[in-house]
């Protein structure tokens, strides 16, 4: 995979094919592999780009807890994004990869063609939800700081633990990256103005309310929901979840 580097920090990424740029962020604790089987079938219709936040895969893990955040996030795929030359992208991502897509929007609106979000949740606008949040995510950093890897043997098909190289990236990502600070993504759906995707899998339980709230803010929006699919969709469906992609973004 080519890397970047940016302030310091090599950012790990891989590109596909030709044509529109598509460009998708895994879940916390996935990785680019995640997309295997996206990409012989995507890459035919688009430039497709994957890539392993900080903390995951084959980026680095900065031992600095500050460098693991939404901001650095949003600008390690802009980074990505100019050395590519790519200045309109289809962009979406999986659970914290959603999010992050989303993020990514707030930010930067004219960089982005349409968005896709896949087994995701926008945030929390009550405080309370989101400290319950909060706890859970710095819950899972503990138990990767005191377990390790062997945490996600047995996990969701995405998580494999041989695809990082240790734990402690995903212990920072947990605590600054999978947590959040405020209610701005969420207050920022009625206000998207791409066409957007948004797909759960009928099993993935904890985001199926997320889907239909995001659907009715989102103006320009379609959901679907994916039978016999869980929290990974794409990788449980992944023809249905490949075709569904390209209807969207080739009608």
């Amino acid at each position: 995979m080519p890397k970047i580097d940016r302030n310091g920090v090599q950012i790990n990424y891989e590109v596909y094919g030709s044509g529109p740029a598509l460009f998708l962020t895994h879940g916390f604790s996935a990785t680019s592999k995640m997309w295997d089987d996206q990409i012989n079938t995507l890459s035919k219709h688009f430039t497709l780009i994957v890539w392993d936040m900080r903390g995951h895969g084959q980026t680095d893990y900065p031992d600095d807890e500050e460098l693991y955040n939404e901001e650095e996030t949003i600008e390690d795929i802009r980074a990505i994004l100019i050395n590519l030359k790519i200045d309109k992208v289809n962009i979406g991502g999986m659970s914290l990869g959603g999010y992050m897509s989303l993020a990514f929007y707030h930010k930067y609106p004219k960089m982005v063609e349409s968005l896709l979000i896949i087994d995701t949740g926008p945030g929390f606008k009550n405080t309370e939800a989101r400290e319950g949040w909060n706890n859970y995510a710095l819950k899972q950093a503990r138990k990767f700081d005191e377990i390790g890897l062997d945490i996600l043997i047995g996990k969701s098909k995405e998580m494999n633990p041989l695809n990082h190289r240790n734990a402690k990236g995903l212990v920072n990502a947990a605590k600054g990256m999978l947590t959040q600070k405020d209610d701005r993504i969420i207050n920022e759906l009625p206000n998207i103005k791409v066409p957007s995707l948004i797909v759960v899998g009928e099993h993935d339980k904890p985001f199926l309310a997320a889907a239909d709230y995001m659907e009715k803010k989102i103006k320009n929006s379609i959901k679907i929901i994916i039978k016999d699919a869980g929290h990974a969709v794409n990788i449980d469906q992944p023809d249905i979840f490949n075709d569904e992609v390209k209807r969207f973004l080739l009608s």
